[in-house]
């Protein structure tokens, strides 16, 4: 039986027709089936670019009515957007599973107490959406869990006999953008999947730490989408073991630098250079140079050294740039985002004193292993690019650390970003080309990083008390939808992969067609009586668009299949199917329908 209501019709007023939708007089058909007439699916309402430039995904998403912008850097998921985003969430779920992973839900406010121990709360800066409660408590809106989490597992578990513990949750974070930009791929409201592991032994978390790269190639294999795993810096996260997830495209704002012979592949900020042979002759002053860089207490200025320019692995002489990742193992304090570094010292300069307590003003020179060792006059006021400096500095006494070895290892210091066309670190035959990526997730072995500091321990087999190993393991599932968008679309609209579209099939047809075309939707989707699970569809019952307008609009969509009722149906009761992504248009009857559909799908 099929329920119809119907709603009463509203004043239309000439003004308004122009902007407004043509569906004034609104049917709701109750029953069994998917139809959009009671979906708020606002495709085709924004204006395209007419073909003068290229569409971007974000503008298409919103033509297509997956999303609305609420806000700036915030977004409300329609329909469609949250029938995608909960399929990446089911994709999710079945590979977490893989790992043995159970689902929790975080709460989304941490408090500021916890970052305070944990060391975060003041590198966490702008970005973090603080508040207080009205008893004067300070919380914020948690960009990511990694306090909240250790803190419950530690309050959770005692023994190593409870390890190892892998748990999940996928919900919203919060970061305050400055300039949030491309829609769903740098936005201050986003959803993320986050995996925490737990190990008695580093041994074990690494051992995790394998299986976390296989389940996550797994999804991105079953995703069909392309990617790369890239070695990355691990930033404030921690732990000294981080790879990233990345999907190749021109709008991504990470670079990724891969070799033109092995599988070496990192994000250009991790990259380990190759150290640079040794200068054999004493180089000119005008082949050095020299970066400035500070601490964020303003008492330490770091002076880096280098060759202004260097051949690459083509023989060319190529411009050198410092890499501030690298300076900044050296110097954990080291504050990037100052522009005028040298200006900020001599403001903030405190003389030197033997007391014990006093932060007095300190210099560190660090050398880049092409330069010879130790240089010929390089002090600070012969190497500096700041006439006031030399005088400064001229009758004062600044304690002066000079390093050319890593202190850890004793190498020598790699201090310079890696270039297109440079050697290879892991081969001697390449040499490195580069992309432009989304980053979509990203891995880290943590270590002791949080156990630590929040006192989180175990007693081990010898009945020890020892901190827990930790691994944070994460997807940007927002982030996603835009990527698998941008991936699959064409100048026609989009085209889901069948694991994650709105719905797997659509059913159009001509308005007098509808009986027809519920027998057809009946077909592919099965119906209650039979008690069988059948396909994904949504009928386009909508009475005021003609069969163009819909055929236009389930291309816009993107679904995987779609089937037409039209004229070959009224002719010779022939379906017409359709798969764009496949380049395929045939007409079938109806007792082949489902397993046409069924065949298209599974290579979809």
């Amino acid at each position: 039986m099929t329920l119809v209501l119907r709603t009463i019709r509203r004043p239309a007023y000439p003004r308004l027709l122009a902007s407004s939708s043509p569906c004034l007089h609104r049917h709701l058909t109750i029953d069994h089936r998917n139809r959009l007439s009671n979906f708020l699916a606002p495709s085709g309402g924004i204006a395209d670019k007419n073909g003068v430039e290229a569409e971007d995904i974000h503008a298409l998403l919103l033509r297509a009515g997956y999303l609305r912008q609420a806000h700036s850097g915030i977004f409300h998921y329609l329909p469609f957007g949250l029938r995608v985003h909960e399929k990446i969430e089911r994709l999710i779920d079945k590979h977490m599973r893989s790992l043995g992973a159970s689902k929790l839900a975080l709460s989304s406010i941490s408090s500021e107490k916890l970052w305070e121990k944990s060391g975060r709360l003041a590198k966490g800066g702008a970005e973090l959406m603080r508040f207080k409660s009205r008893g004067g408590i300070k919380y914020l809106l948690a960009p990511t869990h990694e306090e909240e989490i250790t803190t419950l597992i530690g309050n959770t578990v005692s023994s190593y006999k409870q390890l190892p513990l892998r748990v999940y949750q996928i919900g919203r974070k919060y970061r305050d953008e400055r300039r949030p930009r491309a829609g769903l791929l740098r936005a201050k409201e986003f959803t993320m999947k986050d995996l925490y592991t737990f190990d008695a032994t580093e041994a074990a978390a690494l051992d995790t730490y394998a299986d976390v790269q296989v389940a996550y190639r797994a999804l991105f294999d079953e995703l069909g989408l392309p990617y790369l795993v890239a070695e990355a810096d691990s930033g404030n996260m921690g732990g000294n073991l981080s790879h990233e997830y990345l999907y190749p495209s021109s709008t991504g704002e990470d670079t990724i630098l891969s070799c033109t012979s092995c599988s070496y592949t990192a994000n250009s900020e991790a990259v380990t250079s190759r150290p640079s042979p040794r200068a054999q002759l004493q180089p000119s002053r005008e082949e050095i140079t020299v970066h400035h860089s500070i601490t964020a207490d303003k008492k330490t200025l770091i002076n880096t050294y280098y060759l202004r320019s260097s051949v690459n692995a083509l023989g060319n002489l190529t411009a050198n740039e410092v890499n501030l990742h690298r300076i900044k193992e050296l110097v954990p304090d080291l504050d990037p985002s100052v522009t005028y570094p040298l200006d900020l010292f001599m403001e903030n300069f405190t003389p030197f004193s033997t007391t014990e307590t006093a932060n007095y003003s300190q210099i560190i020179n660090l050398f880049d292993s092409a330069l010879p060792f130790p240089l010929t006059g390089s002090s600070f006021s012969n190497h500096t690019d700041h006439a006031a400096a030399k005088t400064f500095i001229a009758d004062k006494r600044i304690p002066t650390t000079s390093i050319n070895t890593h202190p850890s290892t004793n190498a020598p210091l790699s201090l310079l970003k890696s270039r297109i066309d440079d050697p290879c670190p892991r081969c001697s035959e390449g040499r490195l080309k580069s992309t432009t990526a989304i980053e979509l997730g990203h891995t880290f072995h943590l270590g002791t990083r949080y156990s630590v500091p929040l006192g989180t321990v175990v007693a081990n087999a010898d009945q020890q008390w020892v901190p827990l190993q930790q691994g944070c393991h994460g997807l940007g599932v927002s982030r996603m939808i835009a990527a698998i968008a941008e991936g699959h679309c064409d100048n026609k609209g989009l085209g889901w992969p069948r694991v994650v579209a709105p719905f797997e099939v659509c059913v159009v047809c001509h308005p007098e067609m509808k009986a027809d075309a519920e027998t057809v939707y009946d077909v592919l989707a099965g119906t209650p009586q039979e008690g069988t699970e059948g396909l994904d569809v949504i009928f386009d019952d909508r009475d005021l668009k003609d069969l163009v307008w819909k055929m236009r609009d389930a291309d816009l969509v993107g679904y995987p299949v779609f089937v037409v009722l039209g004229r070959s149906w009224k002719k010779e009761q022939l379906v017409e199917v359709q798969a764009r992504r496949k380049g395929i248009r045939i007409n079938v009857p109806l007792a082949e329908l489902k397993g046409v559909v069924d065949g298209l799908l599974a290579e979809l």
